[in-house]
């Protein structure tokens, strides 16, 4: 498959510099791996050096980096565009839509689907999918392989939901039950009588779980992106474009903002909430509800980033105080004067 330099103007945007734009491109690359069929692009300054370097027949860069690009060394066109990594993206859309693809059946036979549940008839399900009742799919929604969609929980329009993904399994509710209790010590299940809503143009990655609501629902908005094995835990709130990626945990009854993302391995506790705007670093643990916009990062416990940095490095000095604390003690007092 090639697309014509021309066919990326046209749909796109931007501006062609040093090739016609007949030039066929038979598949996108990163700059390092790039020969002369390949359309790359160059988002962040510091690999300007690949810039120089790369083999690509064209690159897509911001315009502050159009002469570095029509001067390397093999030469080489550019298409220049204020947003570089957001035009590869529409790029690769572009190119997913040419690709020819043999189209299998809309809902896999496989597909376990049951006859109260509402799959609109552009929805296509994939394989081993199981759809409970009174669970509803929304127009253009895709469901790949595996996928479970629990009773009573809905999904929006244009979504798409990897492989081995759960929404709707029971939320962790438990109540502790006293040893003088008649059944004894341990643990009495809180039935979770609520659902899952999903809005639109929502993607969840795979093996993530999304846990129905103990009394209401668990909601995620329009436009939320999650990567994969993320846990939702039940009455969460997700608000509309945030992105989470691997392996976040979202505890009970949190409540997270719009616009925000939360960086991979990151854990937000239960019952916080996190305003608009807010940015979690990779790892870190949410201590406490964030009402201020900002990026936020730490483990003892979680601050702004700008502070979180400061202690950190004073963390890396510890060592070396205490050894100079241990020799100032050991010097004999100074006279006091008279």
């Amino acid at each position: 498959m090639v697309i014509p330099l021309g066919s990326f103007i046209d749909a796109l945007g931007g501006q062609l510099h040093g090739a016609s734009p007949s030039l066929a491109i038979s598949r996108l690359a990163p700059l390092e791996s790039a020969d002369a069929q390949c359309l790359s692009f160059l988002n962040n300054t510091k690999y300007q050096s690949q810039l120089a370097s790369t083999q690509a027949a064209c690159v897509i860069v911001a315009p502050a980096m159009q002469a570095l690009a029509l001067s390397r060394s093999g030469g080489g066109a550019c298409i220049v565009t204020d947003e570089p990594y957001l035009y590869f993206a529409r790029a690769t859309q572009l190119f997913k839509r040419h690709q020819h693809q043999p189209q299998g059946p809309r809902i896999h036979p496989s597909a376990v689907i049951e006859d109260a549940a509402q799959i609109h008839d552009t929805a296509v399900i994939g394989a081993l999918c199981v759809i409970e009742r009174g669970a509803r799919v929304g127009a253009g929604s895709v469901l790949k392989a595996r996928v479970t969609l629990g009773e009573g929980c809905s999904i929006g329009q244009r979504c798409m939901v990897h492989s081995g993904v759960v929404i709707g399994a029971d939320g962790f509710g438990f109540a502790a039950r006293p040893a003088s209790d008649a059944a004894g010590a341990g643990w009495e299940k809180i039935e979770q009588l609520g659902a899952v809503r999903i809005g639109d143009d929502v993607e969840i990655g795979a093996n993530t779980c999304i846990d129905r609501g103990a009394l209401d629902d668990t909601v995620i908005e329009d436009g939320v992106k999650l990567d994969n094995l993320v846990q939702i835990g039940h009455n969460v709130r997700v608000g509309a474009h945030t992105a989470m990626a691997g392996c976040v945990g979202v505890a009970g009854s949190a409540t997270i903002g719009a616009h925000c993302t939360v960086g991979g391995g990151a854990v937000v506790l239960g019952h916080l909430a996190l305003a608009d705007g807010v940015h979690i670093s990779a790892a870190s643990v949410v201590t406490r509800s964030i009402l201020k916009p900002g990026h936020y990062s730490g483990l003892f416990p979680i601050d702004d980033n700008a502070s979180w940095e400061k202690n950190a490095a004073t963390l890396k000095q510890l060592h070396s105080l205490r050894e100079r604390i241990k020799d100032l003690e050991k010097r004999p007092e100074r006279t006091k004067p008279t």
